[in-house]
């Protein structure tokens, strides 16, 4: 096989067992990725199992560019039951990073982890070979003493995906890091590890993995990011942020731009030299990304300009990209550039003053704790800070005055939460939607924070102070709560992809469009068939991101829409086309709306509910939306879809369609089909 390595090996935890479950299996109608996990966790889930539960199933897999050369082909992804989201559903996980290269090197696809190992243990797979061992001396360790104690057991250059103590402690919101600190995050699959007594899994391999057309690899090499990819060198910032709010560091910071996977060329990780630690006085370098900004200042919300959801055949390369207008230089002869480029300053926030120490070790207490910076800083601090700013605190004893502004009580929290020290550590250790309903929602979570200002308008924005949005998780490109500068149907779009998921999909789903739709539909969007078409595309494409796998950094190219399957055949030799790559998309997105529906209940009173009322607070320009308009933009994407629109479940000639007749009998004879 090309592009694939043929196997994938279930890992019994139980009882010690690995067993080969072929590849073939499930490709290529599946792809790989997300989308052959959709299908195995389809096969082997059951209704009514926990994510803490024995029986909860862990599914990684890589896909077919992983370990080929193929740019962005690293990036691999995790699937089970999310203890994040709220209530508890099926999610899954990206991560970038070397272990996916290096598993197939050892022989491997994938693997599927069930069960719970009686003591503490970590895998050790190395060509071909897996075995469990004792985790006794791993365990308890932060992510990186794990890394490099896995280093002195299996030799320099062994690759890993470790827990720290938040996993360990089933903090919701822990994470799985790898070598290079690319982590699994949004859906706290470390706490998962971590109920199963598995502290890590260490991975060498000196195969190799044989893509079919070298000649289309180096071809896609030198055209995948360009005009974006060039080197990169360390060089000396003297301020830290972006568009107007930066913030002065004395003495400067050294930084590079870095690929997280094996293979890539390009360069959207930041890599900060010289740090300050959380532990010691020692110095560290850290691999930050986008929401890192944050840690160190956090007075004015993201700033951003339009084409973070717009782009024309001139100017199409990707969002952060396009935030210059010097390099890579954009094409001012566009006659749309001044409406695509003039940026759109943030809402002032005033959350906390720039300090750039205590941003460090913000950001290195959830590298060595394991914990989901996201939360941390756009969710966990910005509560603390609007809850105090409102005297909800007040009667809240956490041991120590609540600062978000001071370094030691950072540590103090971040301490607190991941050990489950105290009252309220194990409340927060919860997460933040979780924690809020344990003190009381009317008040720790919808009490209104009236501390942040519209710079478009001037006026007042009123927000609650916890930032919560549908499935337990926090804004992110709503237009509300945390980068709020997106405009309306952008926002839109953003509200309804996260309505048909289970977490925030922001992170492989970045609303995509054409300038020319855009100008269509922009004055009455809720009632657009052109803008649910490119919502469809944005989660199809997302589904092929992961499964490919490729990432938001470079697809999808509007412009190029045959990139991924040509990445595809290079990588495997199976002829693709852009349409039977999408075919394959919507046969994922059934499979995973085929799993919520049978084990979690998923219909649309369920979905419509949970994001509505986010959308009741008005965004940077005042506006929302109301009821009966989301309910016609639900009604045109259902019928988009092949779903029934009263219950929001697929149709039998939907499933049929995609040849997946026997998730219609199944879901039939629980009576969960529309007919």
């Amino acid at each position: 096989m090309y592009g694939y390595v043929g196997k994938i090996a279930r890992i019994d935890l139980t009882d010690g067992t690995v067993t080969e479950v072929p590849t073939s299996k499930y490709v290529p109608e599946n792809i790989g990725g997300r989308g052959v996990c959709n299908r195995i966790f389809w096969d082997e889930s059951r209704p009514g199992v926990g994510a803490f539960d024995p029986e909860s199933i862990l599914i990684y897999m890589t896909g077919p560019t992983t370990g080929t050369g193929i740019p962005t082909g690293g990036r691999s992804v995790f699937t089970g039951i999310s203890p994040n989201s709220f209530p508890e559903q099926y999610a899954w996980s990206g991560i970038g990073g070397m272990v996916g290269a290096e598993l197939k090197f050892a022989g491997w696809d994938g693997f599927i982890i069930t069960g719970r190992a009686e003591k503490r243990t970590y895998v050790c797979i190395e060509d071909g070979r897996i075995e469990l061992r004792d985790a006794s001396e791993l365990w308890g360790l932060l992510v990186h003493p794990c890394q490099r104690k896995l280093e002195e057991l299996h030799g320099e250059g062994v690759q890993s995906m470790v827990i720290g103590p938040a996993g360990e402690n089933l903090m919701r919101n822990a994470s799985i890091t790898t070598s290079n600190d690319n982590v699994a995050a949004k859906s706290g699959f470390g706490a998962v590890f971590g109920s199963k007594n598995l502290k890590a899994i260490a991975i060498r391999g000196t195969g190799d993995v044989r893509p079919h057309d070298i000649e289309k690899l180096f071809e896609l090499r030198l055209k995948m990011g360009n005009p974006y990819m060039r080197p990169s060198p360390l060089r000396r910032e003297m301020t830290h942020g972006m568009d107007g709010n930066e913030i002065p560091v004395e003495g400067g910071w050294l930084r590079g731009q870095v690929a997280c996977s094996h293979g890539c060329n390009q360069h959207c990780n930041r890599l900060m030299v010289d740090m300050k630690s959380a532990f010691g006085d020692g110095r560290i370098n850290q691999v930050e990304k986008c929401v890192g900004i944050f840690a160190y200042g956090f007075q004015e919300d993201c700033s951003w300009t339009p084409i973070q959801n717009y782009e024309t055949e001139r100017n199409h390369f990707l969002a952060c990209k396009m935030l210059s207008r010097e390099e890579p230089a954009p094409d001012k002869d566009d006659p749309h550039f001044e409406a695509l480029f003039t940026p759109v300053r943030g809402d002032i926030t005033n959350y906390w003053k720039p300090d750039f120490d205590k941003g460090s070790v913000m950001m290195d207490m959830c590298n060595e704790y394991g914990i989901d910076k996201w939360d941390v800083i756009v969710w966990f601090m910005t509560w603390l800070s609007m809850a105090k700013k409102e005297g909800l605190l007040d009667d809240i004893d956490f041991g120590m005055e609540v600062d978000v502004e001071s370094e030691e009580f950072v540590k103090y929290f971040l301490d607190m939460i991941t050990y489950r020290r105290g009252k309220y550590g194990p409340i927060f250790a919860e997460g933040m939607a979780r924690a809020v309903r344990a003190l009381g929602k009317e008040k720790y979570g919808d009490t209104i924070y009236r501390g942040r200002y519209s710079q478009m308008t001037g006026e007042r924005i009123d927000v609650p102070v916890s930032l919560e949005t549908a499935w337990g998780q926090s804004y992110h490109w709503q237009g509300r709560g945390f980068e709020a500068t997106i405009n309306k149907p952008g926002w839109i779009a953003t509200s309804l992809e996260l309505m048909n998921s289970t977490r925030d999909a922001q992170t492989v789903a970045h609303h995509h469009e054409k300038y020319e739709n855009y100008l269509e539909y922009k004055d009455d969007p809720c009632h657009s068939p052109l803008l649910v078409e490119s919502i469809a595309l944005d989660e199809n494409k997302a589904e092929i991101k992961d499964s490919v796998t490729c990432c938001d950094w470079q697809s999808p190219d509007l412009y190029w829409p045959e990139m991924e399957a040509e990445m595809y055949t290079a990588a495997t030799g199976i002829p693709m086309t852009a349409e039977l790559l999408d075919e394959a998309a919507e046969r994922s997105r059934l499979l995973f709306r085929a799993i919520l529906i049978r084990d979690f209940g998923r219909d649309r009173a369920m979905e419509v509910n949970a994001i509505f009322p986010t959308m009741l607070y008005p965004d940077p320009l005042g506006q929302t939306v109301e009821w009966d308009e989301w309910n016609d933009l639900v009604d045109i994407y259902y019928e988009r879809r092949g779903y029934a629109a009263a219950t929001g479940w697929p149709t039998r000639a939907t499933y049929e369609q995609y040849r997946l007749g026997d998730v219609a009998d199944a879901l039939e004879r629980i009576g969960k089909t529309p007919e």
